[in-house]
């Protein structure tokens, strides 16, 4: 009898949950006390699951909510955004590809375009100023990949100028401290690692490296909708700024909440690898093999590369594993020939790596092949290519050696 009652009241819990679910969006009322979407409860919890599905790569079960959103918020941004920023998801693994920019734009240009008819009539003026920025920025970001400058410059500005506009409102500061800590480190970056973007900059406000990486851990921290954009970057800043200690901290954790998430796993096994973790970089790599191999959503061939260097790596020279190490030496190339990625370190170390076995091996006209296909391709000031010049007229004068002897 006790058992029944349980059951009952428990099910009586349920039906109150589902029905206070289905009155959370049913009535208008419960929305007339929200001055916009942003601080919405009932939003927020919906959104959530289906901005874990976007960063999960589960894009449709995310596209399945967010068209929800649309159809009960016709007129509003934000459904518009959120759907536009999964397009920009899909091209977060090879920023190379163009096949997603198209929709990804159009998606923002709707955002932008509601975004004004909204910031015209209405009295809270944060809210739709907060997506007009958001949705330039991320303009901003596609044309910055192409390299069509100006219109990265122009939408950038646009962005800066809606995010100075939401500026001092309290609700919003953990979100806008996105904008700001973005602008202030890569304003000082951009100059000092792209000299012909400087007269760019002129127009634009100083930036500050340090402020701008610590605004950005504080959206980290706080924010609601742009916390993982935020933590996106700074695995990129960390990786730049040689604080592999917070990048491995942070990509292990972010590949625990998103376990598909090609970036974070990329990032997972890359700083694991540089911090010594090998047997973590080496299960990481390998899943991330299984999972190019299985056609999962987000792994292809930049991913590949890595994985397949790492796992080389670990099998030259801590396996002693020769025949291993060779074939994902070569799997990594092919990874990055699939890619165009002859300009990338992973191709110039995997030939490195196949010449330095070839020279062990003997072969020497096979590991003159690898070292001068480094010199074609590498950066004339890199390690890969100062050591392949070396390994080059260190061969020469072995080769000579050798013929002298044999004369001898």
């Amino acid at each position: 009898m006790l058992f029944r009652i349980q059951l009952l009241f428990v099910s009586l819990l349920l039906l109150a949950a589902s029905s206070a679910r289905a009155q959370l969006y049913s009535s208008a009322d419960f929305d007339k006390k929200y001055d916009g979407l942003l601080h919405h409860p009932g939003v927020q919890i919906e959104s959530a699951e289906a901005i874990n599905n976007m960063y999960n790569y589960k894009f449709a079960l995310a596209d399945k909510e967010f068209r929800w959103l649309r159809l009960r918020y016709p007129s509003h941004p934000m459904p518009y955004f959120l759907m536009g920023m999964a397009e920009w998801w899909k091209i977060v693994p090879n920023t190379d590809v163009e096949d997603y920019d198209n929709r990804c734009l159009a998606l923002m240009d709707t955002t932008i375009t509601l975004s004004e008819e909204l910031y015209d009539k209405s009295e809270n003026k944060s809210e739709p100023a907060f997506f007009l920025a958001a949705a330039y920025s991320f303009k901003a970001r596609i044309y910055s990949e192409r390299k069509k400058w100006t219109k990265a410059t122009f939408a950038g500005k646009n962005a800066l100028k809606y995010f100075e506009q939401c500026k001092g409102k309290g609700d919003l500061m953990p979100e806008l401290m996105f904008g700001d800590g973005l602008y202030n480190y890569y304003a000082k970056w951009i100059p000092e690692n792209y000299a012909l973007l400087k007269p760019i900059l002129m127009f634009f406000p100083k930036g500050n490296k340090e402020q701008g990486i610590k605004e950005l851990e504080k959206t980290a921290n706080n924010a609601f909708y742009t916390r993982v954009e935020a933590r996106y970057f700074l695995l990129q800043i960390y990786s730049m700024e040689n604080q592999y200690d917070k990048a491995y901290d942070m990509s292990k954790f972010m590949t625990e909440q998103y376990p598909d998430n090609p970036f974070f796993e990329r990032y997972y096994a890359r700083s694991a690898f540089v911090k010594g973790r090998l047997n973590e970089a080496e299960s990481i790599s390998k899943d991330i093999l299984s999972k190019i191999a299985a056609g999962k959503d987000g792994y292809e061939g930049v991913s590949g590369r890595t994985a397949a260097y790492i796992l080389a790596y670990i099998n030259q020279n801590f396996y002693r594993n020769t025949a291993e190490a060779k074939k994902y030496y070569q799997q990594s190339i092919d990874f990055a020939l699939a890619t165009n990625s002859k300009n990338a370190g992973y191709y110039w170390s995997s030939l490195l790596g196949l010449g330095r076995i070839a020279d062990a091996e003997k072969n020497y006209d096979q590991a003159r092949a690898y070292y001068t296909e480094v010199m074609d391709n590498a950066d004339h000031k890199s390690a890969q290519y100062l050591e392949a010049k070396k390994a080059v007229k260190e061969g020469k004068q072995s080769r000579r050696e050798e013929r002298r002897k044999r004369r001898e």
